[in-house]
């Protein structure tokens, strides 16, 4: 009876969301797509690399022998960093508004919240689509499947890390993960940066636009729910940023981390160009 399974899913799935045509535009034009990166990196390593300054005291451009996240405005680096990155990810709605046109250019594949990106990124061949839980109702959990809503998480990093759960990655190692914000307000509260951004590793980052004030206690339930799912599964999460303020990973340098990370089984750049 196997062979009924997936009929019955989407049987399922229809008679679930049939009130929710935005949920089921999502299950049949994109979560499909989503498949081809299961497990497609089982047993290697990779580095998500966050946006704090601390990016600025590291040289990135040794990452390209290693398979890399990158997130949210990671563009903003490109000119003056060689850097390649395998894969991209963005949910945030305002940073997808304010960055649409580059992620469309990204020569990598970049994963986006279908509810944010609708109507503001072209359905392009790179870009991937996710259901998350800023659109469509999904338990708070971590998920190791796609093909349903995802959590957020507060962070996309948390995002990123459930994206290489699914892909099959052993080793995590996180770089640019500050968890460390100047900022004055609610969590999660909207408000216009006037002046530099200081949070960030370039100060054109929210200069002068809207941004969502991070919520770091909500981040660290997510991070602690992602260290539980890689342990038991007996996989890891370094933590190698910079004087980094997050207390729940191992910790290591960033030169240790570039010696424990298995690089690319190319010497050569398997990843895509950042830009086409």
């Amino acid at each position: 009876m196997g062979f009924l399974t997936k009929p019955l899913d989407e049987l399922s799935t229809i008679l679930k969301y049939r009130n929710n045509r935005l949920y089921l535009q999502w299950y049949f034009r994109h979560s499909r797509r989503l498949s081809r990166f299961k497990d497609i990196h089982r047993g290697e390593d990779c580095f998500i690399i966050g946006n704090g300054p601390s990016l600025n005291k590291m040289d990135l451009s040794l990452l390209n022998d290693y398979h890399t996240f990158g997130m949210n405005k990671i563009y903003l680096l490109f000119d003056r960093v060689d850097l390649v990155l395998d894969y991209h990810v963005a949910v945030n709605d305002l940073v997808i508004k304010q960055s649409a046109e580059e992620f469309e250019s990204l020569g990598c594949p970049s994963f986006l919240s279908f509810g944010a990106a609708q109507g503001i990124v072209r359905e392009l061949e790179h870009i991937y689509l996710l259901a998350t839980d800023s659109y469509f109702p999904a338990p708070y959990s971590f998920y190791r499947e796609l093909q349903q809503p995802i959590t957020e998480g507060y962070t996309v990093t948390y995002v990123a890390m459930q994206l290489a759960y699914y892909m099959g990655f052993q080793n995590v190692f996180l770089v640019g993960v500050d968890h460390s914000f100047k900022a004055v307000g609610a969590p999660n509260e909207e408000q216009l940066l006037s002046g530099e951004d200081q949070n960030h590793f370039d100060p054109r980052y929210f200069s002068q636009k809207q941004w969502h004030l991070p919520d770091l206690e909500a981040s660290e339930l997510s991070y602690r729910l992602a260290k539980f799912f890689y342990d038991r599964d007996g996989r890891q999460i370094h933590d190698a940023t910079v004087d980094g303020k997050l207390q729940i990973y191992d910790k290591v340098s960033y030169e240790q981390a570039l010696k424990m990370c298995k690089k690319k089984m190319s010497r050569q750049r398997s990843g895509a160009p950042c830009f086409r």
